[in-house]
């Protein structure tokens, strides 16, 4: 793997599924703080994640969308984090600056307006993955909100979401359940433990499938090493047993990934490592 796109964040990138077009729309990007637990030098930093750490030592990620466009029919999944920025907080535990803002103008560039999307589907609630849902005046003005029953249930244990936000979201709130479909070949995939509701979404097309995994992957080092966590997860143990489930479906034939925070190797495969069992992944 290219270690310079493990350290900069993604541009635009699209690939085919079938007959859908899948692409990434980048929001901004942010900085992670290298993950534990695992092995690590004598000063500290983890060993094992030297090519995935830019010259701050941070994990560099991407916050966005996935655009599904099929003919002039066209979902997004998840929303960025909305036209702001936040400074890096030394007491914060594991996130550093962030900042969005780009997504409306990435859309465009793809060839779908804002108000061309009938559905934003959301892997969860956490605002670097609802930004632009949020924002007054409304720019999504014809989509429904897909959001996973659980996670609306569970809604109060999302740390920071706000009254505006959840008012926002229930004004076009559509919940579905795990296996829904909620554009023609995309379908929810539950994938709990990041939080109490988060999932995934499969996009499949004439054979062949997409894995859209939102947060139960945060760096293709996970793949390698799933026993390791970035950000905190509501559910560590539960989030664990996901994260392998998950890693042996990407794992199948004929299967892609899309991993929203995965610096600019976000479309990939997993392909066995060989020598211990393990796995890796390898962009496309």
């Amino acid at each position: 793997m290219n270690d310079r796109r493990l350290r900069r964040p993604s541009a635009v990138r699209s690939v085919r599924i079938g007959d859908l077009r899948v692409s990434y729309v980048p929001d901004g990007a942010m900085l992670l703080r290298p993950p534990g637990p695992g092995p690590r030098t004598a000063d500290g930093t983890p060993s094992a994640h030297g090519p995935y750490l830019n010259d701050t030592a941070r994990l560099v990620a991407n916050t966005g969308g996935l655009l599904v466009q099929n003919g002039s029919r066209s979902l997004l999944i998840d929303a960025g984090f909305g036209p702001h920025s936040a400074p890096e907080d030394p007491g914060h535990p594991y996130l550093g600056t962030v900042h969005g803002g780009s997504l409306l103008d990435n859309l465009v560039l793809l060839g779908t307006a804002p108000e061309q999307i009938e559905v934003v589907a959301l892997t969860h609630l956490h605002a670097d993955h609802i930004g632009w849902a949020c924002v007054v005046p409304p720019r999504f003005t014809r989509a429904t909100f897909a959001v996973p029953e659980s996670e609306w249930e569970n809604r109060h244990l999302v740390a920071g979401l706000s009254s505006v936000a959840v008012a926002a979201v229930e004004a076009r709130i559509r919940l579905v359940v795990p296996g829904e479909e909620v554009f023609p070949g995309v379908r929810a995939l539950a994938l709990p433990g990041h939080t109490a509701g988060h999932t995934g979404f499969t996009i499949t097309s004439r054979g062949e499938r997409l894995l859209a995994f939102g947060d139960a992957l945060h760096s293709p080092f996970q793949v390698r090493h799933p026993e390791w966590f970035t950000a905190p997860d509501s559910d560590p143990s539960r989030s664990e047993v996901q994260r392998r489930r998950l890693i042996a479906e990407l794992g199948q034939p004929g299967t892609l990934g899309f991993g929203i925070h995965f610096a600019d190797v976000v479309f990939g495969r997993v392909v066995p490592h060989g020598r211990d069992g393990g796995a890796d992944w390898h962009p496309v």
